[in-house]
């Protein structure tokens, strides 16, 4: 039975999408959560280079003879800074060694590439994964083992608390607008080399007798 004129009138319209409120693209998807922590494992092993040079430049420049010298937190703030220059610079460009390693990059809400303005705020929300443990364990005199329980038990919770993100990205991406997403890996970049011989030689022509 066809409807009336005045049903169509008095039936109410479907809200339309403020186009103001951005977005994300479909197939924008976070990585599987032991893949991103695998990359977040390797790139604090990466780190470790990064300490080490910065640290020997800072020591040599400054002539510190040993750790704890009053200029230790001048040190602490070097790295900070270091650290900042490094992400930011990757970021800004889509990768670290690690994101490409494990296939991953890291891009906006909308799937453009980040600015080193995002990547900034991106660095600085990502100190989560740390401050909250190391503000607990400022009052106490904790040893080396309790406060890497504290520690790394933190970071389990809040890579956990992803799950509950509607994408299920981090939530320091989610604060800064940014978003972690598959990539191709560098191991998968290009193909084996005996793959990659044949397939050039298939496009050879073949000289005839």
């Amino acid at each position: 039975m066809a409807s009336s004129p005045s049903d169509s009138a008095g039936a109410p319209a479907a809200p339309l999408p403020d186009p103001s409120v951005p977005s994300a693209p479909a197939g924008l998807s976070a990585p599987g959560l032991w893949r991103r922590m695998a990359c977040w494992l390797y790139e604090g092993m990466l780190l470790f280079a990064v300490v080490f040079v910065a640290g020997w430049l800072f020591s040599t420049l400054g002539q510190m003879r040993d750790a704890m010298d009053s200029r230790r937190h001048l040190l602490q703030a070097f790295l900070f800074v270091v650290f900042g220059v490094y992400f930011v610079w990757f970021w800004s460009k889509g990768q670290t060694l690690a994101m490409k390693t494990w296939g991953i990059r890291v891009v906006d809400r909308l799937g453009r590439p980040v600015t080193q303005g995002r990547a900034l705020l991106r660095y600085l929300l990502s100190w989560i994964w740390f401050l909250p443990p190391l503000a607990a364990i400022a009052p106490f005199k904790l040893g080396g083992g309790e406060s890497a329980v504290l520690i790394f038990g933190w970071v389990i919770v809040w890579a956990l608390l992803s799950r509950f993100h509607p994408e299920r990205q981090f939530w320091h991406d989610a604060w800064s607008g940014t978003r972690l997403i598959p990539s191709t890996p560098m191991s998968a970049a290009r193909p084996p080399e005996g793959a990659r011989t044949a397939t050039e030689g298939e496009g050879l022509p073949m000289n005839r007798r």
